[in-house]
């Protein structure tokens, strides 16, 4: 599961040890349609970086495949196990990105402003031509990919934001980004008691809240698939390999939650969604870099994985995942997750 110790970075010894803050995103052009930032929308153009360890990176993972921009987006995956001086492409040959000739992902935001003074982080896009980072804006990116890369969408994409509910969505996103997504590193990255314990309420208020929401309703706005579960389902997914002990929010695992481990089974075994987790760069990440937390960079062997292809019985509350449209084609050749990294 691990590689040799020369092969691996010594990790990140701050976390853990300083006050969690997310910072917002330094670079937050936007690639739209009529190109207002400078940055039209053009297939071929950008390249998708990305950890499959990381949540919000596979948010953008799960988008770019539910809408079918694989042909128009091209994707590098960085390896699990970052270090302080940044995300790095020692998955590819010789340890470059094949497309931007570069070995870490720093690069190319130094290539946008030299000696940027914040942190190197994914989902990234990166225009080609010019090897420059366009935007590390996780919020809006996936967004944009609904709304704005509509021309490159493939036949049949679902409509992740539809626009009826945008209001309702909004909402809803807002209160799991901050008690879900953002609530679980605010505990695990807690440095005093009080903000652990104000984090660890705030994650399971909103956890019991949305099983409620849940109990009777496939899915969280509306009758189909949106942006909302999706980025309720990458902190879901990672709940038990990873924020239940290793961000201790363990007041119990999502396997003890009927609803909510029946309907992250369901969004996990929807084509687009499910075949885009590793569960083997998710545990190297957090157990091998974060050395604040985990100093001895010992990765547990459990959980057991086989019950995420379990039967869900989710299909009894109706709905339809992809609306009026149809499930993604199989997983483009060299995006695969290897076998033993999934159930």
């Amino acid at each position: 599961m691990s590689g040799t110790p020369q092969d691996q970075p010594e990790g990140n010894t701050e976390y853990g040890r300083r006050p969690f803050k997310r910072s917002k995103s330094h670079f937050a052009d936007r690639i739209t349609a009529d190109g207002r930032d400078g940055w039209p929308v053009e297939a071929g153009r950008y390249r998708l970086v990305v950890s499959r360890a990381c949540p919000w990176a596979s948010r953008a993972l799960a988008s770019r495949r539910l809408l079918g921009l694989e042909d128009a987006l091209s994707l590098a995956v960085v390896d699990p196990l970052q270090d302080d001086r940044s995300w790095r492409f020692t998955l590819d040959p010789d340890g470059r990105d094949p497309v931007l000739g570069i070995r870490f992902l720093h690069e190319a935001y130094d290539k946008r402003e030299s000696e940027y003074p914040g942190g190197v982080s994914v989902p990234a896009i990166v225009d080609v031509p010019s090897g420059q980072l366009v935007t590390n804006d996780f919020q809006q990116m996936t967004l944009d990919f609904a709304t704005e890369w509509t021309a490159l969408h493939r036949e049949g994409a679902p409509d992740l934001y539809p626009e009826p509910l945008r209001e309702e969505l909004d909402e809803v996103m807002e209160g799991v980004f901050r008690d879900v997504n953002n609530g679980v590193y605010r505990a695990g990255f807690a440095t005093t008691q009080y903000d652990y314990e104000q984090a660890y309420e705030d994650v399971f208020r909103r956890l019991d809240a949305l099983s409620s929401r849940l109990r009777d309703q496939r899915y969280l706005v509306g009758d189909t698939l949106t942006e909302a579960d999706i980025r309720l389902f990458t902190t879901l997914v990672r709940f038990d390999a990873v924020y239940h002990g290793h961000f201790k929010c363990n007041r119990n695992k999502l396997t003890e939650d009927p609803v909510l481990w029946a309907y992250v089974r369901d969004l996990y075994q929807t084509p687009g969604i499910g075949d885009t987790v590793d569960f083997d760069h998710i545990k190297r990440h957090y157990y091998e870099v974060h050395t604040g937390i985990n100093p001895t960079r010992i990765v547990p062997a459990g959980p057991d994985l086989s019950g995420w292809l379990a039967p869900h019985g989710r299909e009894s509350l109706g709905g339809r995942p992809f609306g009026d449209g149809t499930p993604p084609g199989p997983v483009p050749a060299g995006e695969e997750v290897p076998g033993g990294h999934r159930p």
